[in-house]
């Protein structure tokens, strides 16, 4: 279990003692616990998911002090569908506000976004906002933030088998040719590096249909805190963990 420490002075030094060469390249996060977190202080679960925009916002800033070049947030998954209308209307509602207001300052700071998953089930409108983020700072460098949305690992992976289907039947692949590499260039994360550390908040220990392809040799952390109270202290916690692990990608120890 990672321990947390209490200021943020203390994480900005610890970011820093974990020094550039050993920051993960890429941080994936499932951010969790936004409605217990609205429960647990008798408000409605919008209230959660508003508090939880503001930790992305600290998050982005945290992962750009560090170094961290890539960042995924698992903001909206292919199961949410299945709550309720009116929560659905909230969440999707909530990106709207997110894109309008916070676009023009991802821009000034360098962030680049891109978007990850099944766009198409949006409404036009929104479709239409994901799309101009993506333009409007398709030429930042410093951080390139993904956004999953309406993403799902296993339809990801099962619309990546369609395509490889579809291109040996139209005689454009053989199939002696489909290796990991090609079969990676199918998938809705292309040209992405995959994710170096995956962070789930709220104490739940699971992927829950989360870059399961992608996450093959990451390194997991399950942190005991609902997302909308996950700090710049949390944050520089987990990287700090992260240089402390040994990576073997399956080799046996020296």
């Amino acid at each position: 279990m990672v321990a947390y420490p209490n200021s943020v002075a203390v994480a900005e030094k610890a970011t820093e003692e974990v020094g550039v060469a050993t920051v993960p390249a890429h941080v994936a996060i499932i951010m969790d616990g936004n409605g217990r977190w609205a429960a647990s202080r008798g408000l409605p679960r919008l209230a959660g998911h508003r508090a939880g925009a503001q930790a992305v916002r600290r998050t982005i800033e945290a992962a750009m002090r560090s170094h961290v070049g890539w960042l995924t947030l698992y903001a909206f998954s292919s199961e949410n569908w299945r709550r309720p209308a009116g929560e659905v209307l909230d969440l999707t509602g909530l990106m709207r506000h997110y894109l309008r207001s916070e676009v023009a300052e991802l821009v000034r700071e360098g962030v680049r976004v891109r978007v990850i998953g099944a766009r198409r089930r949006f409404e036009p409108d929104l479709q239409r906002e994901l799309a101009e983020a993506e333009r409007r700072t398709a030429h930042n460098t410093r951080l390139n933030l993904v956004m999953a949305l309406s993403y799902g690992a296993r339809d990801e992976i099962v619309e990546a088998a369609r395509l490889a289907a579809i291109a040996v039947r139209d005689g454009r692949l053989d199939p002696a040719m489909l290796d990991e590499t090609a079969f990676g260039e199918l998938l809705s994360t292309t040209g992405i590096p995959d994710p170096d550390l995956i962070i789930r908040t709220s104490g739940e220990q699971r992927l829950s249909n989360f870059l399961l392809w992608q996450a093959a040799y990451a390194e997991l952390m399950f942190l005991d805190v609902l997302w909308p109270d996950f700090s710049t202290e949390h944050f520089a916690a987990a990287l700090a963990e992260f240089s402390r692990r040994e990576r073997r990608y399956g080799a046996r120890p020296a």
